[in-house]
């Protein structure tokens, strides 16, 4: 097949691949729309006395004889449409936005955190990251929200106006305790865990990031320098490299990684691309701090 039109069918495979999206996206909106109509009606009727637990029983029964195709109508499930609703029924910018979220999602976010804060992080990472069930109660069972909130982001000024989103693209800790090493364990050791678990890495770390190279080569001169991991980080559109360590923060660190920057800058980042940021890590107790040398 000539390469002209490879590129005009992948286009229209694009296309059908979007209307897919788009309408998984809109079914999924009917659904938790309908979940919230209902557990408001539910709520309204038990508000003014007129249900009690009896007659959530029988609208189940009902629901599922009239509509056998139709799951989800339990009477648990219908509680719990009650309380979706109580849960965000005060706050207009929530109400929009579990919309856009699956049930399942919506439930995990409603049985795992406590304050409607804890709620809103949750709702809006979901969202951004596009969170399987899965790796949703994995960053609610990490206590992603109280590191977040304990964060202490040694962002400088520069790298804060070259990549205003920085913020937002890294935290302070990360888990990683999926990597299951040793108490006692090498830098090395450290980097091939990472490398043989990237797919939960990045996960932990994000999905904007995408994976380069494990101890990336950097010829200047006549010398070879190996940086522990690159990344490419899209939506900051620049290079991020990592340096792993196990010891305590040495001053010659931030040299070290300096000199990296400007190589990369100089050697491998491309014209359109921003800047590279440099990120050291420190391991302790399984969790890394970060550290950006701009």
């Amino acid at each position: 097949m000539a390469e002209n039109l490879q590129i005009q069918f992948n286009e229209i495979q694009e296309l059908i691949s979007q209307a897919k999206q788009n309408s998984m996206l809109a079914v999924n909106l009917e659904l938790i729309t309908l979940y919230w109509k209902i557990g408001e009606y539910v709520h309204i009727k038990i508000e003014n006395s007129e249900w009690g637990r009896g007659v959530v029983i029988a609208l189940s029964e009902f629901i599922q004889q009239r509509e056998p195709g139709m799951k989800g109508f339990s009477s648990q499930n219908i509680w719990r449409m009650k309380q979706f609703y109580e849960l965000y029924k005060s706050s207009i910018k929530l109400t929009s936005l579990v919309r856009k979220l699956s049930w399942t999602n919506n439930l995990l976010i409603i049985s795992k955190t406590k304050t409607l804060e804890e709620k809103e992080f949750y709702i809006r990472l979901a969202i951004q990251e596009k969170y399987s069930s899965r790796e949703l109660e994995r960053r609610i069972d990490s206590s992603l929200f109280e590191r977040v909130m304990l964060t202490d982001k040694k962002l400088s000024a520069v790298l804060r106006e070259i990549h205003p989103k920085a913020d937002e693209a890294f935290r302070d800790s990360y888990m990683l305790d999926f990597l299951s090493l040793p108490v006692s364990h090498s830098e090395k050791d450290l980097r091939k865990a990472i490398v043989r678990n990237l797919k939960q890495f990045i996960i932990e770390f994000g999905k904007d990031f995408s994976f380069i190279g494990e101890e990336y080569r950097l010829q200047v001169g006549n010398k070879d320098f190996y940086i522990d991991l690159l990344f490419f980080h899209r939506e900051l559109q620049c290079l991020v490299a990592f340096d792993l360590k196990i010891t305590d923060f040495q001053p010659e660190y931030l040299g070290k990684m300096e000199f990296y920057l400007e190589a990369l800058d100089n050697i491998v980042k491309k014209p359109h691309e921003k800047p590279s940021v440099g990120i050291l890590y420190f391991v302790k107790i399984k969790i890394l701090k970060l550290f950006n040398t701009l």
